[in-house]
């Protein structure tokens, strides 16, 4: 297609022509992880388009397409999602839509364990250079808290590079939430874990 003269493909087939070619791990999963993050598609689409490219044989694509599919949305999240997997920790949901029980908006962690109302939150400085930027996620986090749900905060170098201290305090407030008195009033909703087609 043509815009504004310029010959132009849709997002989806953008990225999977990217795919294609590039032959870096990190480059393919954050290209893809964009391209669903920024709206430009859903990861269904994304998944079908690489099927349709017969670019799922290649493992690191695969992988890149399954993680999004199950909700993650970044490389940081990814990165986070590699270490939980590597624990026996239960698994969280990725980017749920968290609700209060008048079916308000609260927020939407990185991580959350709907059972014991605990998130993780993996916080860029990049995204926090600014007053307002790093007043936005302490709201959000006290948003989260004034709902019951106890929040693990890290920055992604911490899970790149102490992640047994993030997997520890994770384990922490897992391990708490069977003796609170109150559970958590925040509720999950409309998030379905994607199922990911067969190659």
């Amino acid at each position: 297609m043509t815009v504004s003269g310029i010959p132009s493909t849709r997002p989806v087939r953008a990225a999977a022509d990217f795919a294609s070619r590039a032959a870096d791990p990190v480059r393919i999963r954050s290209t893809l992880a964009r391209v669903v993050q920024a709206g430009w598609c859903h990861p269904q689409d994304l998944h079908a388009e690489l099927r349709a490219a017969r670019l799922l044989t290649r493992p690191e694509i695969r992988a890149a397409a399954s993680e999004l599919v199950a909700g993650v949305r970044s490389i940081a999240e990814a990165l986070a999602r590699d270490t939980l997997t590597a624990t026996d920790l239960p698994t969280p949901l990725w980017n749920a839509r968290l609700y209060t029980p008048d079916g308000s908006f609260l927020a939407s962690p990185d991580a959350y364990w709907p059972d014991e109302g605990v998130a993780l939150e993996i916080d860029s400085a990049e995204y926090h250079y600014t007053r307002d930027a790093w007043h936005a996620t302490l709201r959000r986090r006290l948003r989260l808290e004034s709902q019951g749900v106890l929040v693990v905060s890290a920055t992604p170098s911490m899970i790149r590079e102490s992640p047994g201290q993030v997997i520890a305090a994770l384990r922490t407030l897992l391990a708490l939430t069977t003796t609170r008195p109150t559970p958590p009033a925040a509720l999950a909703r409309g998030h379905v874990q994607l199922e990911l087609p067969a190659a």
